[in-house]
């Protein structure tokens, strides 16, 4: 007979699957974790924007796995998985190495969603990873580099059209930093910055609508108007179709084109295939199909699987798919695999939603604290990036000293909404000590030689 195997595999490096990780590792959970993902770089997304453009460098956004789970005692895995079966307790990858569990936690994500839209997936560039940032800055420098060199009028337009479909938040932040920077490439390279063009095509009457940011629409649509060159937004259209140089779209019942190069996809997600496939009765799935959850995180079918983050929706309950959720679910499936491991009993996830960050270009965002304050331009822009590289899970990042106070006041459920005011101009000083810090580090780095840049 067999003996059992007391081991946790972790499907996927999200933020669910990173901090599930690394929070076993801090409680000292005593059976083995072994953490799988495709990469070998954990992806930060809320701040791809600043690795596309510069602001930042890989190390901060895109850091080796093997470094983040350096002396955790977690083992990870680079590999493809390619099945998952829940009955056997088994997970396969495409290397032919398979691993079995005794608890498993998914925490795949979802995938870029094209919605059967014709060439969607073939001439647009999605952005979720570093390899789409990396291939979307190299096109983007090529089309600059040939409209400079080009005397056709109508070619040289193409080039230097940029269409970027879904006004959700994804949208909105690609377009702010696409308006800002490169109409400072162009003019570097000699050419007249007026002739960028950059173009949010949004299917609903509004941007952002069902968004989490939705509050934050007014201060939005009025940024977008004030970036380097002002943002065409194009409501109630469409995508129907996705050429290498057209978009096509239909408005108020009349198919529509616009001629472009450059069409980046931001209009929405689907669920992972490998979730699709797990055999979850559709009355255990919510509306777009991921599986319900119980509120300890815990699979309807299968108690010994937990999932969160985009892959999962806990039952009788609403929560945007955003990284804030992620990370706190990875804490709490954490918690409740010591408690089982142990024998204690399990306890309900509990996600406290903290406010909105939405970057609006450069140096410029904006911020929902609880509904209760907003705070727009810099001073947002250094909360929004203080209180992320905060999450980093690297002592390269490690200036909790310095930005404590954000966490514990700012981002604290017991935060009191009169005093909000002068506490955030508090922040935005301590944030900024913070940001200089990390830059400072950044520096060292470079002169100690130890600062790869992967782009």
């Amino acid at each position: 007979m067999n003996s059992p195997i007391y081991q946790t595999v972790i499907v996927g490096g999200g933020f669910t699957g990173l901090f599930t990780a690394l929070h076993l590792a801090h409680e000292h959970y005593p059976r083995s974790v072994i953490l799988i993902d495709r990469n070998e770089r954990f992806c930060f997304k809320p701040l791809l924007y600043e690795y596309f453009d510069n602001e930042m460098d890989s190390f901060q956004v895109v850091p080796r796995f093997s470094e983040l789970l350096k002396g955790s005692g977690v083992i990870f895995v680079q590999d493809t998985v390619q099945t998952i079966d829940l009955h056997q307790r088994e997970v396969k990858l495409a290397s032919g190495n398979s691993y079995s569990y005794s608890n498993l936690v998914l925490a795949l994500g979802s995938v870029t969603g094209y919605h059967h839209i014709e060439g969607a997936n073939i001439n647009a560039f999605p952005f979720w990873t570093q390899a789409d940032a990396i291939a979307l800055d190299r096109h983007l420098r090529d089309c600059l580099q040939k409209a400079i060199q080009t005397e056709d009028i109508k070619q040289r337009r193409q080039l230097l059209t940029v269409v970027v479909v879904g006004g959700g938040a994804s949208g909105v932040e690609m377009a702010a930093t696409l308006a800002d920077f490169l109409p400072h490439w162009y003019a570097a390279l000699g050419g007249n910055s007026e002739e960028i063009r950059v173009i949010l095509l949004n299917h609903g009457q509004k941007i952002l609508d069902g968004d989490i940011n939705d509050p934050l629409r007014p201060i939005a649509e009025k940024e977008l108007q004030k970036r380097s060159v002002a943002i065409e937004i194009i409501t109630e259209a469409e995508a129907t179709a996705v050429h290498p140089n057209a978009v096509e779209y239909k408005s108020h019942g009349e198919i529509k084109t616009l001629t472009t190069h450059t069409t980046i996809w931001t209009a929405g997600t689907s669920i992972h295939p490998l979730i699709q496939e797990l055999p979850i009765p559709q009355e255990h799935r919510d509306h777009h199909s991921r599986p319900l959850v119980t509120s300890t995180m815990q699979f309807l079918d299968f108690p010994e699987v937990f999932a969160g983050g985009d892959c999962a929706a806990v039952q009788d309950s609403f929560l945007p798919p955003t990284a804030q959720v992620a990370y706190q679910q990875g804490a709490n499936i954490a918690h409740n695999l010591k408690a089982l491991a142990l024998g204690e009993e399990l306890e309900p996830a509990k996600v406290n939603i903290r406010g909105t960050l939405l970057k609006l270009g450069l140096n410029d965002a904006a911020a929902n604290l609880f509904n209760v304050f907003e705070v727009v331009g810099e001073p947002a822009h250094l909360i929004r990036q203080g209180t992320y590289l905060t999450l980093l899970p690297t002592p390269i990042h490690d200036f909790q000293a310095t930005t404590e106070w954000v966490d514990e006041e700012i981002f604290h459920h017991h935060l009191d909404p009169h005093d909000v005011g002068k506490k955030v101009v508090q922040a935005v000083e301590v944030v900024g000590a913070g940001i200089v810090s990390v830059l400072v580090g950044r520096k060292l780095l470079k002169m100690l030689g130890d600062d790869e840049k992967v782009k």
